[in-house]
């Protein structure tokens, strides 16, 4: 009984998953119909390539898109899974139905780049990253990064930059210069926008403290931002002395917090920071403050 609902939670949870993936595609397409396109302001990517493949031959944008991610969802099944190769297939198809839905849409926005840029990225980040978060891709050219990165002595980053600056060139051809620096203001927006909706806007850190007084640093932490925390032993490289290293995940707002409770009890601390991108597990949330 126990596992038949636990499998009917699943199928439901994908199945949001799937929804939120289709939604993704649809508002990435609304931006790039009714903001970008129309302002001769293209994306990265396949997408731009797809873009730029219809404003030459005249061909439907979305038959593009779909016809030219098909050898990228096929790396995607390879390197990361069919899961993710399903939920890729679902939203470029979204993506490609929504180009097709709102391609007689008129434009929110005309005349002004900056707006534009602005506008179209965020529009179009959103929708890729609500994609990015439900475990499906909006565009193939991200997974022949990171096949290329494991075949050359060269970071995904770079593979993912040296492959839009060939997609903005070509670009150029089509919409000038100008539409080619555009697009890739464009693109640079949309990117932090994915990241913000992957991520989360508050995100979270993690403090790696090291200090004559873990005992009380750690006390004062739970007693003032309700977040535990954890000990390591660490040995010094040259003295060869033991301490005790703190360790604490907390979230962006409490920061500045914490930086108070370090210098108010050991200024001298040693302190490392990290970002990061997911907590599950322990006890995360924290307790309340009275």
């Amino acid at each position: 009984m126990e596992t038949s609902k636990k499998q009917r939670t699943n199928k439901l949870k994908i199945f949001f998953r799937g929804l939120l993936v289709i939604l993704g595609g649809f508002i990435a397409a609304y931006g790039l119909e009714t903001v970008l396109i129309p302002n001769h302001v293209s994306d990265g990517g396949v997408t731009g390539l797809s873009i730029v493949g219809s404003e030459l031959f005249g061909l439907p944008l979305g038959a593009l898109i779909a016809i030219i991610n098909i050898p990228f969802i096929w790396l995607g099944y390879k390197q990361i899974g069919k899961t993710f190769a399903l939920f890729s297939i679902i939203g470029i198809v979204s993506l490609s139905f929504g180009t097709i839905l709102f391609h007689h849409t008129p434009a929110i926005i005309q005349g002004d780049t900056l707006l534009i840029t602005v506008v179209g990225g965020i529009i179009l980040g959103f929708g890729m990253g609500l994609a990015l978060r439900n475990g499906g891709a909006l565009d193939g050219i991200d997974m022949l990064a990171v096949l290329l990165s494991r075949k050359l002595p060269f970071g995904t980053s770079d593979f993912i930059l040296f492959l839009n600056v060939f997609v903005f060139i070509v670009v150029s051809t089509v919409f000038g210069l100008q539409g080619a620096i555009l697009s890739a203001i464009a693109y640079f927006i949309a990117s932090k926008v994915v990241h913000i909706v992957e991520e989360g806007l508050s995100g979270s850190k993690t403090f790696k403290i090291i200090t004559s007084q873990p005992e009380l640093m750690v006390e004062t932490i739970r007693d003032r931002l309700g977040r535990s925390a954890t000990f390591n032993e660490v040995y010094g490289g040259f003295s060869h002395e033991k301490f005790k290293e703190i360790s604490c995940v907390i979230n962006r707002l409490e920061e500045t917090k914490l930086k108070e409770i370090i210098n108010e009890i050991d200024p001298k601390s040693f302190v490392t920071v990290y970002e990061v991108s997911e907590v599950k597990g322990g006890n995360f949330r924290k307790n309340d403050i009275h």
